[in-house]
């Protein structure tokens, strides 16, 4: 399988850090992330051969199965290397193999990986995989329940969508469900003559962190309503944020669900899962659609940061960060003054395209205090001689975004209950960890 090196094009930077980018320049965070994952892929071989793992010819048998795959399958096998939770699992496995961390993270799940791609692929294919708590997962498409310990399994593909293993043999793939399958689900929106097509992945350990992970699958209901907000969101964003949607499009392959506040809701993204939008459930679509605008600009500068190192390493200091609680060393700054920024834009335009009324004053009041908030910490950063040359150029553009936007009228109630909401949140963080750096 071919990994390729990645440089960013001028123009790509450029665009990314005005805050947008659009498909052309996600394209390109794409190729880096999947050239990314093959890396990881082809670490777990190696290093579990460094390392004698006793599955380590598992690994090795696997990753030829892909490599001959991809001659006849190529869309397969692209789909199961830039699955978010295959480039986790692969980060896991090689760091605990180098004694980096602890777990049970199975080389042999390369193995899964390959099964996977052949049923996608519908041709037959016959290999080890690991059992986990009596199920096979196969990723990006759901696990199969077998009467086994945990171990590996041999397990065979027909061809025609049915597996097996262990004595038990069920049809798989997406939204199939028996006694023996569970199939992920897939959720679609359409509007504008744009299509929107994602994963709702509940079910891989490697989906998301456990700690925060549901620990249950969601009930049709629940399924029922998100695929509601999904295409109230994706009609929001494809009638007024154009740019959003496009990156959504290209980006989003994965929606997660996590636990959520006592109060509220909550989303998050990882370096480790692009394409994976963790989110509690959300109140309407449009949350969600500024979810998504959100996430996505983390997305973004994650991968970015796998090809341009923006930030200089750790020195231990930390700052104040408007949208957060606690204090945030410099990387982390820059990733919520750059997701911030897309906020902002997200509310700049959403404001004008919604009736007067309580909507509208929240998208008011959103921009008001998040255009301050990021350019306040743009400042910050620009000032903490803590960026590289590339970072320092970054986050100059990052400013050259936000500067006009400070100029453009906000009415004098959203103003005050934005500069009230700030000032609320400076002092409770002020008393909590004392004057902020900056």
């Amino acid at each position: 399988m071919q990994r390729n090196p990645h440089r960013l094009p001028g123009e790509a930077f450029s665009a990314l850090a005005r805050g947008g980018g659009g498909a052309a320049a996600v394209r390109h965070l794409r190729a880096a992330e999947r050239s990314r994952h093959l890396l990881l892929i082809l670490g777990v071989v190696d290093t579990a051969r460094q390392a004698g793992h006793p599955h380590a010819g598992v690994a090795a048998g696997a990753y030829d199965a892909l490599a001959a795959l991809e001659r006849r399958a190529p869309t397969a096998v692209d789909r199961l290397i830039r699955h978010p939770a295959v480039g986790a699992w692969a980060r896991h496995t090689v760091s605990a193999l180098l004694g980096r961390q602890d777990g049970a993270h199975d080389p042999a799940g390369l193995g899964a990986v390959a099964a996977a791609a052949a049923v996608v692929a519908g041709v037959p294919y016959e290999g080890d995989v690991p059992v986990t708590d009596g199920r096979v997962v196969l990723p990006s498409l759901g696990a199969l329940a077998v009467p086994a310990p945990d171990g590996l399994v041999r397990l065979r593909t027909d061809g025609h969508g049915r597996v097996a293993a262990a004595g038990r043999e069920a049809a798989a793939g997406e939204g199939l469900e028996s006694a023996g399958w569970q199939g992920l689900h897939r959720l679609t929106a359409e509007a504008g003559g744009q299509r929107l097509s994602v994963l709702l992945d509940d079910l891989d350990p490697y989906r998301w962190p456990a700690r925060t992970a549901t620990p249950v699958r969601m009930a049709d209901g629940e399924r029922r309503a998100l695929a509601g907000h999904l295409r109230d969101a994706w009609r929001v964003l494809v009638t007024g944020h154009w740019t959003i949607a496009q990156e959504a499009a290209a980006v989003v392959a994965v929606l997660t669900p996590i636990l959520g506040p006592e109060h509220g809701q909550n989303s998050a993204s990882s370096a480790d899962l692009f394409g994976t939008v963790a989110l509690s459930r959300p109140p309407d679509g449009l949350w969600l659609a500024g979810t998504l605008a959100h996430e996505i600009q983390h997305a973004k500068l994650s991968a970015l940061l796998s090809v341009t190192e923006l930030v200089l390493p750790d020195d231990g200091r930390r700052f104040y960060a408007p949208w957060r609680e606690d204090p945030r060393p410099a990387h982390g700054l820059l990733q919520g003054a750059y997701a911030y920024l897309g906020v902002t834009g997200f509310w700049r335009r959403q404001r004008s395209l919604l009736p007067p009324g309580d909507d509208r004053f929240r998208a008011e009041v959103e921009f008001a205090r998040w255009r301050e908030s990021a350019h306040h910490v743009t400042g910050t950063l620009a000032a903490s001689g803590r960026l590289t040359q590339a970072g320092e150029t970054f986050v100059a553009a990052m400013r050259g975004t936000l500067e006009p936007w400070l100029k453009e009228p906000a009415s004098r109630a959203a103003t005050a209950a934005a500069r009230h909401q700030s000032e609320l949140h400076r002092r409770r963080w002020t008393k909590a960890h004392g004057h902020p750096a900056a």
